[in-house]
């Protein structure tokens, strides 16, 4: 076998052109493939982090009951929340837990009245998390201590036709179903170039959404925000276990809408990955198709001298498997290197601003990211393809006989 292998390796060089020819091929396709693959897991990462941080957290934790009724956000107090929260943040991944009252309502303005969720939050803790504080673009986010204060998104403040430090009616529904009204001023606007989610949403203090629901000292839910959005199942299940007597979901469970976009983005992401491999494996078929021709006479000189049909299949075949295995060596280190370059400055994506919620879940810069597992995987694929590139052509070669072959011009 060594023998063979020192052939092989032999052979790869000693026609530096053609097989230099071929490693450009597989270390470009490689790279392509890496680049491709770290621009989709950004993307994934960017927008699965902005929708945990626009829809309250990667986790909630709600009153037994609340699952089925999570669209019309029923308020069911939930026991115990200080123990909720500490048994949150006793798991290394959570970044924080926060209480919350969660319900349905309508604003209203000299414009008009428009259905909305009315969330009380405690700023303190949500503020260094939140996307809509991160993207005050008038006025200020809440404060603890704020009292008929809420803060609005642009889209709702465009239908409203208000303005920071104007006046609103906010009609809620309390525990029992019974609708309260307060007026309440608008300390601050949001632009998350999200018009949808920026029309549905208002926010004010808990403490103030205690009062006016007549939920003293009660909360409708704790949200729990994680280092990454990987760490959800983990998390999931240790919570699960640990709160018998509450219902845990991941944000997925109760937003299936943008796990079913990412799930349709993903498709075809994968079909465009499969046509770069294919495009990439056809080079390398035939470049490998030529080497076999133009060494037709050597296969007749080898069968002469006694190597047999599937000796010298395997030879081709592990030149073929060689080639392969420096390429994807190479365009795995360089794929790696270009990815750690764009990694650091990001690529602008200031023209995704107008595609939509996904394109704004995206954020400004999209930063390439790729896993160990990813690399490796695709480093093995490539290799593993131009190795079978090389079968037919060996098979072609192995098949002839020897004075056809020497006979050959």
């Amino acid at each position: 076998m060594r023998t063979f292998i020192k052939l092989a390796w032999r052979n790869m060089w000693r026609n530096w052109r053609r097989t230099a020819i071929a490693l450009v091929a597989i270390i470009l396709g490689l790279i392509l493939l890496l680049f491709f693959d770290g621009m989709i897991t950004g993307s994934d990462q960017a927008i699965f982090g902005n929708a945990v941080r626009l829809y309250g957290g990667n986790i909630q934790i709600h009153a037994p009951g609340y699952r089925d009724k999570a669209s019309r956000l029923p308020m069911y107090p939930l026991d115990n929340a200080e123990a909720v929260v500490q048994a949150a943040t006793a798991q290394p991944q959570v970044v924080s837990a926060a209480k919350r009252i969660n319900t349905g309502g309508i604003i209203t303005s000299d414009e008009g009245s428009f259905p909305v969720s009315i969330t009380g939050l405690e700023p303190a803790v949500e503020a260094p998390v939140s996307i809509q504080a991160e993207n005050v673009s008038r006025g200020r986010y809440l404060a603890s201590d704020d009292g008929d204060a809420i803060v609005i998104g642009q889209g709702l403040a465009d239908l409203l036709k208000v303005d920071v430090d104007d006046r609103v009616k906010l009609l809620g529904r309390s525990r029992r179903g019974q609708m309260r009204q307060r007026t309440m001023v608008i300390v601050g606007i949001y632009d998350l170039g999200m018009r949808e989610a920026e029309e549905r949403a208002v926010f004010m203090t808990l403490p103030e959404a205690q009062t006016l629901y007549n939920l003293r000292q009660q909360v409708t839910e704790v949200t729990v925000m994680l280092e990454d959005v990987n760490q959800e199942k983990t998390v999931l299940k240790t919570l699960q276990s640990t709160l018998p007597n509450a219902e845990v979901d991941s944000w997925q469970t109760l937003k299936p809408e943008i796990r079913e976009t990412m799930d349709t983005k993903q498709v075809f992401t994968s079909v465009m990955g499969l046509v770069v491999v294919l495009i990439a494996s056809i080079g390398i078929l035939n470049l490998m198709m030529m080497a076999a021709f133009e060494r037709t006479r050597e296969m007749g000189v080898l069968a002469a001298l006694g190597m047999k049909g599937r000796q010298i299949m395997g030879l081709f075949l592990l030149e073929g498997a060689l080639i392969g295995l420096v390429g994807a060596v190479l365009g795995c280190i360089l794929g790696l290197l270009l990815l750690g370059l764009v990694g650091q400055v990001g690529i602008d994506l200031g023209f995704a601003s107008g595609m939509g919620e996904v394109g704004a879940l995206m954020g400004d810069k999209l930063y390439p990211s790729v896993t160990p597992a990813g690399v490796i995987s695709r480093g093995v694929a490539v290799a593993v393809i131009a190795t079978l590139a090389a079968l037919y052509p060996a098979w072609q070669a192995a098949r002839k006989q020897p004075a056809e072959a020497l006979h050959h011009v």
